[in-house]
């Protein structure tokens, strides 16, 4: 069996503990009703408190949850609800491109693949959902960085490595292309990643019209271009799913 790290256990309870009955607790009314010393909870609230997780009342002193589990549960809802909306959309994207299809959101430093669609053929295929995607060179990644302040911050402050001879790395080239990808309301990646892989990305906006992630087409690069240049029919038909996920999101028209 494995073993389980004991305090993380304890922080677990207590949350729980906040999360259920009375909205505001004690110390005392947590350490007794967890069966801790006082000492034990009190290390445990204080942590937590240092990390958004709860919150002290400076009057009464009691505790409640914080505004960062919130936020948590907030993103976990968010993702979740995009990958719903989107399932159909992208379905229908993967069969009338005939390529396969990505959803995509910003993680950390990069993009982490949500939701994956094969190619519809007969092609032997590797599933990818939980992948992470450079934020630098993948069409995904330039979407969200052109439309979303936090995604441009993290692709300009880390470091662009050169995947492939075309990899985009000096900062004036690279926010160049993001303004152009911002203008033309999608972008591309030919090769800048991955050697003969050529992808196509447009966002995906929620109800506040905030950018919620990215969905794109890729496959080898001589059927996504044509005569040196992204297909226009792919362009649209990336853009219209985006569009169709986006209003299934409450964003309105785009």
């Amino acid at each position: 069996m494995a073993r389980t790290i004991q305090s993380l256990e304890r922080a677990a309870a207590v949350l729980r503990l906040l999360a259920g009955g009375e909205r505001r607790l004690g110390l005392s009314d947590i350490a007794s009703t967890l069966g801790l010393a006082k000492g034990t909870a009190h290390g445990l609230l204080r942590t937590l408190q240092q990390e958004g997780f709860v919150e002290q009342d400076p009057a009464s002193g009691k505790y409640q949850l914080g505004a960062e589990l919130l936020r948590l549960g907030n993103s976990y809802l968010d993702v979740h609800e995009l990958r719903a909306r989107a399932l159909v959309w992208t379905d229908d994207l993967a069969r009338s491109s005939g390529e396969s299809v990505y959803l995509g959101v910003l993680h950390q430093q990069g993009v982490l693949i949500v939701h994956h669609v094969f190619r519809p053929d007969d092609s032997r295929q590797v599933l990818e959902v939980g992948a992470m995607q450079p934020l630098h060179s993948t069409a995904l990644g330039k979407v969200l960085a052109a439309y979303d302040p936090v995604a441009h911050s993290e692709a300009m402050d880390a470091e662009r490595k050169a995947l492939t001879p075309r990899t985009v790395t000096e900062p004036d080239a690279f926010e160049q292309v993001l303004e152009l990808t911002r203008a033309r309301g999608w972008g591309a990646d030919v090769e800048e990643t991955w050697e003969g892989v050529a992808s196509i990305a447009a966002p995906v906006h929620d109800r506040r019209r905030m950018p919620v992630g990215a969905v794109a087409v890729t496959g080898a690069v001589e059927r996504v271009c044509a005569d040196g240049a992204i297909q226009p029919r792919l362009v649209a038909a990336v853009r219209d799913c985006a569009r169709a996920v986006s209003r299934d999101l409450g964003a309105g028209r785009f």
